[in-house]
């Protein structure tokens, strides 16, 4: 039961008539989500499934300009179920830039959100953009700027945000020249809130996750983390995006035909190039808490379709997208601090070092 999403997942440059289409060749679509995010205003694709429920088309076939769609769809054929994800970003006019904004406009946020513009061009003149976004927090608090390369800028504070803390982000691109002859589309502001503390540490020798939440006990649960060969990165790590279900391919994060698993359920994506703290229902229990079997990724005990009584059901149902998540005592080096939003792994002085304005 394969799922196909055109354009294909990482599609850069998407023109207005597209297409955008989901189709399963077997079985029937059970839920399609499609999200368009423009200047961090996240609003929903309305969509139409065709009468063999094999086939989803978005209402309005014209794709809005300079911005980035994400599409999450699940399939089931009445015995097995599978689920799919994509996002790709429509073409920006000519001689214009924009960045694409992490978090969303509104979202509630862990204490570790870091603010990130991913630019569709590289900037020449990173001091002028960054000079032209302001990140502002209530109560107040000093914030930074950090370059990696010449397409992203990230902002933190020295340390975690302070739950109930709101930040707003106030874009001032228009008509900055951020390379020779390409100057800025965005002039918008928007906010986000910090929500409740909540870090969770992964011992990956211990097979345990300790989770600390502000005001309660902390709970400890076990887990299973990367196996030797394939050992999960030390570090700390933020949750960037949650799935309630979604496939897991090997061959997109270089094990090649290893494991292809369409249903893994609670996923949470902690870097870019694949890790994800998720659900587990193809390992045995004597797993959990006393090896490490996994391709990098933790897992918690879980079962097909995912529970809400499981381990992984309890801590996927208690977390944020900005969440921490630390791992210690792996075999295994330091997260990149551009892989995913992992710049918490850089010092307060290494990451004011990063950025343009000095």
């Amino acid at each position: 039961m394969r799922i196909t999403i055109t354009p294909s997942d990482g599609s850069v440059g998407v023109g207005p008539d597209g297409p955008l289409e989901v189709r399963v060749e077997r079985g029937r679509l059970e839920s399609v989500k499609v999200v368009r995010v423009r200047d961090a205003r996240k609003e929903p694709v309305p969509g139409e499934l065709s009468g063999d429920g094999r086939r989803w088309r978005p209402v309005d076939g014209v794709l809005a300009l300079a911005a980035k769609y994400t599409v999450h769809a699940v399939a089931s054929d009445g015995e097995r179920r599978a689920a799919r994800h994509a996002s790709f970003t429509t073409v920006v006019p000519r001689e214009r830039f924009i960045g694409y904004v992490t978090p969303e406009n509104r979202a509630t946020v862990g204490t570790g959100m870091i603010v990130s513009l991913e630019f569709n061009r590289e900037i020449a003149d990173r001091m002028a953009v960054e000079r032209a976004v302001r990140v502002t927090a209530d109560p107040e608090v000093p914030v930074a700027g950090h370059w990696f390369g010449r397409d992203r800028l990230d902002f933190r504070p020295e340390r975690y945000w302070e739950p109930g803390t709101e930040v707003t982000v106030a874009l001032g691109l228009r008509d900055v020249e951020g390379a020779p002859g390409v100057f800025g589309l965005q002039r918008k502001a928007f906010t986000f809130t910090v929500g409740r503390s909540q870090v969770s540490t992964v011992d990956a020798a211990a097979h345990t996750m300790r989770v600390v939440r502000a005001g309660e006990e902390p709970v400890t649960v076990p887990v299973t983390a990367g196996a030797p060969g394939s050992t999960t990165y030390n570090g700390r790590m933020v949750v960037t995006e949650m799935l309630d279900v979604t496939r897991m391919d090997g061959a997109t994060v270089g094990y090649g035909g290893e494991y292809d698993i369409p249903d893994v359920p609670h996923a949470m994506r902690l870097t870019r190039s694949g890790t994800f703290l998720h659900g587990n229902y193809w390992a045995g229990d004597s797993v959990f808490g006393r090896s490490n079997v996994s391709h990098g990724c933790v897992g918690l005990r879980d079962v097909k379709g995912g529970g809400h009584a499981t381990p992984a059901g309890w801590f996927y149902d208690r977390s944020l997208i900005g969440d921490v998540v630390e791992v210690v005592n792996s075999d295994d080096r330091t997260v990149a601090p551009d892989n995913g939003l992992g710049g918490w792994n850089l010092d307060w002085r290494e990451w004011r070092a990063g950025s343009a304005l000095g």
